[in-house]
């Protein structure tokens, strides 16, 4: 039978946990990742209700986006939301998965799913994340370079955007002097050896290094295996804060902000004075995303879709750009929905249930 760590296998394929930020919480909140899993429920908050709804529902692992538990807990004595939704999952043995700001950084993720309810075109990172690229160099005999590096291939490295397998190789001489206690695979102890080599060359995704190490020391031929590793600085385009993209077609700017409305299914949109008569360029952050306002501005989208906007940050807006604040919730419910996609057909001996509690706190009076 497939266990919870089966899951969460998956889920941290698409999404790793070093991606997460550091104040962030996601991971198992609550449960064993060996126990069998009976179905998997969705949502996009954790509250008593939904535990109530995987309950009837026969579900004992709960997905979130947001962490049931983010600042930390000193007591469960049930005195708040928190504290009886941690308990009750407990006692009824449910346990809590939560993909938060993981799942904010990558392509495919949070912001990927606005875009494309919004049908945008060309999504790319907003502002990709720098220090998360390694660059691995190894030395390796000219006829085992080829096996050495489908294995490194098959491991994670050498993805750059929509290219696989990439890397650069040069040959030359290396050499080497077997000492007593060697068990040389190529040469004899005591005697300079000459080898024609290559000089490898790959990157990786930086949480991917043990990994990365290990399989380049399983496939290599020799003893003792020269290599280095480097940070690099290089912004990895595949991960980082927010998106844009363009619609197919120029929008009228009030046509525009109907469609969001409904795409979003939002309950009402806040937003700043029109900077121009249509839209095309699309900045958006699920969640709040203020942080990103210049970054939007300087990719010369025409509006930022965000959420949680304070009064006095709309001033930021300068006229420069148009700011939409659809609402949290509204931002981000939809994640349950790719979540629900992403794992579908890779499991089939349990049921799939997108959660249907309402768990947004906030109301409107229209």
């Amino acid at each position: 039978m497939t266990s919870i760590k089966d899951v969460i296998h998956e889920l941290e394929k698409l999404a790793p946990l070093d991606y997460q930020e550091s104040y962030d919480n996601a991971g198992l909140l609550v449960g064993s990742s060996n126990t069998k899993i009976t179905g998997v429920l969705f949502t996009l908050d954790v509250t008593e209700q939904v535990i109530e709804e995987a309950i009837e529902k026969n579900c004992n692992l709960i997905v979130a986006h947001h962490p049931i538990i983010f600042k930390g807990l000193k007591k469960l004595n049930g005195k708040n939301y928190v504290e009886r939704t941690v308990i009750k999952a407990i006692k009824n043995d449910v346990a809590i998965y939560a993909t938060h700001t993981n799942l904010d950084h990558v392509t495919k993720g949070v912001n990927w799913q606005i875009g494309n309810r919004l049908g945008l075109q060309n999504l790319k990172v907003l502002v990709p994340k720098k220090q998360w690229l390694t660059k691995l160099a190894f030395f390796v005999p000219i006829e085992n370079t080829q096996k050495v590096l489908d294995a490194l291939f098959t491991a994670g490295a050498g993805n750059i955007g929509n290219y696989e397998q990439c890397g650069f190789r040069t040959e030359g001489t290396g050499t080497f002097l077997p000492g007593d206690s060697a068990n040389p695979v190529v040469g004899s102890k005591g005697q300079l050896e000459e080898v024609r080599e290559h000089r490898a060359e790959v990157m990786f995704p930086s949480y991917l290094e043990s990994k990365i190490v290990s399989t380049l020391k399983k496939t290599h031929p020799y003893e003792e295996v020269a290599y280095y590793l480097t940070a690099l600085e290089n912004e990895n385009q595949e991960v980082g804060a927010g998106a844009v993209g363009d619609l197919a077609n120029p929008m009228p700017t009030e046509d525009f902000l109907g469609f969001l409305k409904k795409q979003m299914n939002a309950g009402v949109v806040k937003h700043t004075e029109p900077v121009s008569k249509s839209i095309q360029r699309v900045a958006i952050c699920g969640g709040a995303g203020s942080f990103l306002l210049q970054d939007a501005i300087r990719a010369q989208a025409d509006v930022f879709v965000t959420a949680d906007y304070k009064y006095h940050e709309f001033f930021d807006a300068e006229n420069r750009i148009m700011i939409c604040d659809i609402g949290h919730y509204e931002s981000e419910v939809f994640t349950k929905n790719l979540l629900y996609n992403y794992l579908s057909g890779k499991f089939s001996n349990f049921a799939l249930c997108l959660s249907e509690v309402n768990t947004n706190p906030v109301r409107y009076f229209v």
